[in-house]
């Protein structure tokens, strides 16, 4: 086929031009070609630098594969880091954090520390935590209305101020009695401060309602890390804070895995499936308290613009009857170093006898899955407790396709039975040092969530997490590597495919 016609000469005549239409064809082929080139050459150029290579490798293969849509992906959700302007308020508030730890008073420190231990918290000091205190007592509550009951409790008795942060935040029938404590002490002029994750709260069928509820009681509240382009808040959607926590007066505090809400989450899937969710917290007195209000007042301030300084004041802490040392982990993209992945890797590679982990959402970084399996060659015994079953499809299958190495290196697992999601996250080693927060063991912690751990150095405290783990324990079933190797070939697929995605970071 051929297209003819007259085009006009600049000498005043016409000129007959013929074009073929294979010709059109090839210069647009040969358009496409150099474009798609120099999208996968750009791709090389840009993507590998300051990335693992597994997320590096991730993102390569779906710009190769899928080239349009691999390149919104990573224009929408590629950049793993905070937007310049809170980046430059989380280096302040860590500058800060260390020139104020540096002459504080910590409180009497229990003897005999190994030297490993003095060194994972200078490492943990140096990346950004807080102090290691003594004098520190901590209670855990494993059960969900228990533990929210007890946060109202501690709220009812404020006489200063009450500091809220949690990754969810409803006001539902089972937190009820949370909102109504946070109304009373309003009432009396006690100072409610709240921070709750937009992104993550956005969806929620009481969403609302909650911050109507907040709005009339007086409680000073805002949404962290929000998405909201038209008013110029803008960052990667799926960077988050997941942090979860409360300050009551600077003397008593709550950290863990629990969001305020039902333990359904008040979600109609979850309930027509009958999920509920199983969570931690500890409810701590002492030094560390004063960490605790470090972190929501470094939040508070990355939201505001509002500096707390007459909230806390960590050279005058309040001793406890307790002989815990404790020290505040935060971490997250704001933090130049996965502070929380190296908290967790120094305790695997100090074991001596025994790790039992606890995470829902087990997604190991390699050097974290090479340290498990290298503990078990070491003769410990290592054990690792997820949920038989999944609320997050893609997580879920992600997760499972490591249990074939881990079965095989020597790890135990236990799958919390359905229709409990097991949502506690928390690491023990030997019989001296924990840790328990709202970290998982997955790339998503490690790497794009705002965290807050807490390592305890104490043998009566892993003595009561021995015993929550035995109730799991009695909770669950063993997975064995027989019963894996049976799995049909499309959940094998599925996992794989999970897991490839989980590296687009």
């Amino acid at each position: 086929m051929v297209l003819a016609g007259l085009v006009p000469s600049t000498s005043g005549g016409d000129v007959d031009v013929t074009l073929d239409l294979p010709d059109i064809a090839f210069w647009w082929l040969l358009a496409l070609f150099l474009f798609d080139l120099s999208i996968r050459i750009a791709a090389i150029i840009i993507i590998p630098r300051n990335r693992r290579p597994t997320s590096a490798m991730a993102w390569l293969l779906a710009i190769y594969f899928i080239p349009i849509v691999g390149v919104l992906l990573f224009l929408l959700i590629g950049n793993p880091r905070l937007p310049r302007k809170k980046r430059q308020q989380q280096e302040q508030i860590n500058t800060a954090l260390r020139e104020n730890g540096e002459n504080v008073s910590v409180g009497t420190l229990r003897p005999g520390a190994p030297a490993w231990f003095r060194g994972l918290v200078d490492l943990n000091t140096n990346l950004g935590a807080m102090p290691l205190t003594g004098d520190n007592q901590a209670t855990l509550i494993s059960e969900y209305q228990a533990s929210l009951d007890a946060m109202a409790e501690a709220i009812r008795g404020a006489e200063r101020y009450v500091h809220v942060e949690f990754y969810i935040l409803q006001t539902d029938a089972s937190t009820d009695n949370f909102f109504a404590a946070l109304e009373e002490v309003a009432a009396r002029g006690i100072t409610v401060r709240v921070l709750l994750d937009h992104w993550a709260n956005r969806g929620k069928p009481f969403y609302k309602k909650t911050l109507q509820r907040l709005d009339r009681m007086g409680a000073a509240w805002h949404l962290m890390l929000p998405v909201q382009p038209l008013k110029g808040k803008w960052q990667r959607p799926d960077l988050r804070n997941h942090r979860k926590l409360l300050v009551v007066d600077g003397e008593v505090a709550f950290v863990g895995s629990q969001n305020v809400t039902d333990s359904t989450y008040n979600l109609k899937k979850n309930i027509k499936r009958g999920l509920h969710w199983v969570d931690l917290m500890a409810r701590v007195e002492g030094p560390v308290v004063s960490s605790i209000d470090v972190v929501f007042l470094s939040d508070w301030y990355s939201e505001t613009g509002e500096i707390l300084t007459d909230q806390v004041d960590l050279a005058s802490v309040a001793s406890s009857d307790g002989n815990l040392d404790c020290q505040i982990v935060p971490s997250g993209p704001g933090f130049e170093y996965q502070n929380n992945l190296k908290l967790f890797m120094g305790l695997l590679f100090a074991a001596r006898e025994k790790i039992i982990i606890v995470s829902p959402y087990f997604v190991p970084e390699e050097s974290l899955l090479l340290s498990l399996v290298t503990a078990c060659q070491r003769g410990i015994h290592v054990e690792l407790f997820v949920s038989e079953e999944g609320d997050q499809a893609m997580v879920y299958h992600a997760q499972r396709s490591y249990y074939e190495a881990l079965l095989r290196a020597g790890v135990t697992i236990w799958m919390y039975k359905r229709p409990f999601i097991l949502h506690s996250k928390s690491l023990t080693i030997d019989d001296e040092v924990a840790v328990i927060g709202s970290s998982n063991m997955d790339m998503r912690s490690f790497g794009l969530n705002m965290e807050i751990s807490m390592m305890v150095r104490g043998e009566e405290f892993v003595a009561d997490m021995r015993r929550v783990e035995a109730e799991y324990r009695s909770l669950s079933r063993e997975l064995t590597l027989e019963e894996w190797l049976k799995q049909p070939l499309r959940s094998t697929v599925l996992d794989n495919l999970a897991r490839l995605t989980s590296a687009l970071q």
